[in-house]
């Protein structure tokens, strides 16, 4: 199932982990809920495991000051936050440590396909069965519940909210094999989304008088 393939970042803990240092000079690149590594980033899983830098939730990131990392990405994570407080929480945090003109790029699964789905005539019983776990987690164990449905004006708005701009939809965010590429029946199961922290306006210099 695909909520067990890619573990994901639900409600703080506590670590089990030694954390790294966080060098507050060199913009990092985050990989929420990952578990393939890269040496261009760093790895924020709320579960401990081989490859993750960071054990903790994506609602505190605490350990990052605001402004020091360049990128982040996150796959099928936000759809297992509660709406009214986890996932403005956790977008909100993502838009304070990136640096002015950082890029979030972001996939969930999208409500609006996957209801098409469950409704196509031609579906047997057992794809309508894994159309709905889509929307709705696996439930394999406690990390793999959704809490929210995201569709395109849904997920616009809250990015908008937490202050992001220049939000375009994409087929693909071309960096990671996961479940932000997943097809079923043939067709594309995510929301795919690139965003963008605005940039610092440049200060103009005062007129004399």
């Amino acid at each position: 199932m695909l909520g067990s393939l890619v573990k994901h970042l639900l409600r703080p803990r506590e670590s089990v982990a030694v954390q790294p240092e966080v060098d507050p000079t060199t913009p990092l690149r985050l990989h929420i809920g990952g578990q393939e590594p890269h040496p261009d980033w760093k790895i924020v899983n709320v579960t401990p495991g081989e490859h993750t830098d960071y054990v903790r939730s994506c609602t505190d990131l605490s350990p990052f000051a605001s402004g020091t990392v360049a990128e982040i990405y996150a796959s099928h994570v936000l759809e297992h936050l509660g709406y009214q407080r986890e996932l403005a929480t956790a977008l909100a945090e993502f838009h304070r440590v990136l640096v002015p003109g950082g890029t979030l790029r972001a996939s969930v699964p999208d409500l609006a396909t996957l209801c098409t789905m469950f409704f196509d005539p031609s579906f047997a019983p057992q794809d309508r069965l894994h159309v709905m776990r889509l929307m709705f987690g696996g439930q394999l164990d406690e990390n793999d519940f959704h809490y929210v449905g995201l569709y395109e004006e849904l997920m616009v708005s809250h990015l908008q909210h937490a202050g992001f701009a220049d939000i375009v939809r994409v087929e693909s965010l071309g960096l990671f094999v996961d479940a932000s590429c997943v097809h079923f029946h043939g067709r594309a199961i995510s929301l795919n989304v690139i965003a963008r922290k605005p940039p610092v306006a440049a200060s103009r210099p005062c007129r004399p008088r």
